[in-house]
């Protein structure tokens, strides 16, 4: 993947993760409740609490895209997972 690529689409992913995160009752407003997030992350605010920490999370993996950490972060997390004797 270019540079330009890369940088691009990670600027795109902390736009859409900062969205998530300021316009979170924008969110609750017209996409509902999530019924997990209410059970298991509080009572009324578990769904508001879900979309920041995905908001946020999808922060992390924008700045890590951007910047070419990605690759290696998961590789050292998940990919032990994947690749057969890797440990």
């Amino acid at each position: 993947m270019s540079l330009l690529a890369r940088i691009l689409g990670g600027i795109g992913a902390v736009a859409l993760g900062l969205f998530l995160v300021m316009k979170t009752e924008w969110m609750v407003n017209n996409f509902g409740s999530v019924a997990w997030a209410e059970q298991h992350l509080g009572l009324s605010g578990g769904t508001r609490l879900f979309y920041k920490l995905l908001g946020v999370a999808i922060i992390m993996i924008g700045f890590m895209a951007a910047t070419g950490l990605l690759s290696g972060f998961l590789r050292g997390t998940i990919g032990a997972l994947f690749v057969p004797g890797q440990r």
